[in-house]
């Protein structure tokens, strides 16, 4: 599995100067308040309100600036962020990670890893053989062997989704998309940048893709390919497309193997379901599978990656002289930090680790569940799911104290790794304590979000009489 470390006992060595195994608050103050400088200007403390935005421009050296300075306004703006990290349930980022500090010398470098990642090219300033060591880890995890695979560290979920659909696209030009309705939005942008033909599919009251509407449509469009986007953890309600089904589907309908093309979009679940069980696996005919390294994993930097069957890579391949390389990627230059951040946090944590930040997050997610339901809140948990759908809150302050994500009148809760349990309380006793303001006259209700996530999850005065909370 490359050089990948998965023992237990793995213990990182700082890096020196000692100040590099800092906390980053500490970190920033020391650089940008030196030792005995008591001239730089006194920073603010910013509460645990929302942050504003900061109206900055940028400041010309050597002319009178009457505002606060650069230090000031950058330890402000960290304080601030350290302040809104413990509020921070609505999105799937984890921000829970200690390798900032023994990692911080390489932001000195610039590091591209432009092209192929499978070969070198004429400059030093790489970490290919990191990234490497970190797609021979996933391939192994979604069982395909090491000479059958290709890919690369991304710059994110969306560029797995562009790049996976891609190679569909090239394999089977005639070919028609399908994706249900609750996909990232991605997915129908790649649709437009491609000119494909799509079919939008339904989903059930949870998310998942409704496969006897792909079924119909499927068998209206039988005289063409399919390509079709798996979502393993949709969105919003976390919902998990099974791959199973979808396959079993294609083959009643006729489609043989060499004309479908699946593409998982597993941004969020693809490290956590491999731990429960094998839905993904190349052993299957799938064609290639994305993830999100900053989501489940954690990053400071946007990223992901992508695999597929090496077979497939020459559709995309272009040699390019200028750079010494073969290059089937989307964005060509490429984040060189990244593949050594997630290489290690794989290597910190490995599988044992990550099977019981995965055992914690399902764990912490059915608790908040309980929780609200058990205070007569309308709310939704999916089967292997840590997104918690609850009826959305009245007051857009709440919502943006928590910086929880809504849709209609639905708002979820993202149960990431860094999430506690003593953060999960807050936020229930905070919610409780508000809806009794604002609906304590009568004259509002909570809104009815049966048709959102089914009438048994609904707590509203309408369906609470006939679903009776256990």
């Amino acid at each position: 599995m490359g050089s990948l470390s998965l023992e237990m006992d793995f213990e990182p060595s700082p890096m020196t100067p000692r100040s590099l195994a800092m906390p980053p608050r500490s970190l920033a103050r020391r650089r940008l308040f030196p030792i005995g400088d008591n001239k730089k200007q006194k920073v603010e403390q910013s509460g645990a309100g929302p942050r504003k935005n900061l109206q900055l421009e940028v400041m010309e050296p050597g002319l009178k600036n009457d505002g606060p300075s650069l230090d000031t306004i950058l330890v402000n703006y960290l304080d601030t962020l350290t302040q809104r990290v413990n509020f921070h349930l609505g999105y799937p980022v984890n921000i829970c990670y200690d390798h900032y500090a023994t990692l911080a010398p390489l932001l000195q470098f610039h590091l591209n890893n432009c092209g192929d990642p499978f070969l070198q090219n004429t400059v030093d300033f790489h970490s290919k053989d990191f990234e490497v060591a970190v797609l021979d880890w996933f391939a192994q995890l979604w069982e395909i062997e090491k000479d059958q695979y290709w890919g690369y560290v991304t710059n994110g979920g969306t560029e797995g989704n562009l790049h996976g659909i891609l190679l569909g696209r090239e394999l089977l030009p005639e070919g028609i998309l399908y994706a249900s309705k609750d996909s990232h939005y991605s997915v129908f942008k790649a649709a437009r940048m491609y000119r494909m033909d799509s079919e939008t599919i339904n989903t059930s009251v949870n998310g998942e893709m409704d496969y006897s509407d792909l079924r119909a449509k499927l068998l209206q469009n039988k005289d063409r390919p399919a390509i079709i986007n798996v979502t393993i953890g949709t969105t919003f309600k976390g919902a998990i497309d099974d791959v199973d089904v979808i396959l079993e589907t294609l083959k009643d309908c006729g489609y043989s193997q060499d004309r479908f093309y699946i593409h998982c979009d597993a941004a969020l679940c693809g490290l956590m379901t491999p731990f429960i069980n094998n839905m993904i696996s190349f052993k299957k005919p799938i064609g290639s599978v994305t993830i999100s390294g900053h989501k489940f994993l954690g990053c400071p930097m946007p990223c992901g990656v992508q695999i597929t069957r090496k077979s497939y890579i020459n559709n995309l391949s272009t040699n390019v002289e200028y750079i010494a390389s073969v290059d089937a990627t989307i964005s060509g230059s490429r984040n060189g930090l990244t593949p050594i951040f997630l290489w290690y946090s794989l290597s910190a944590k490995g599988q044992i680790g990550l099977k019981k930040d995965v055992k914690r997050c399902l764990d912490n997610a059915k608790y908040l569940k309980d929780r609200l339901q058990k205070e007569g809140i309308s709310v939704m948990l999916n089967e292997l799911s840590i997104i918690v759908v609850l009826e959305r809150p009245r007051d857009h302050e709440f919502v943006r104290r928590w910086q929880l994500s809504c849709v209609k009148d639905m708002a979820h809760v993202i149960v990431m790794p860094g999430i506690t349990r003593e953060m999960l309380d807050n936020f229930i006793s905070e919610l409780v304590q508000q809806r009794k303001v604002w609906y304590q006259n009568g004259k509002t209700n909570p809104p009815c979000v049966g048709e959102d996530i089914g009438a048994q999850n609904c707590a509203c005065s309408y369906h609470k009489i006939d679903y009776i909370s256990p």
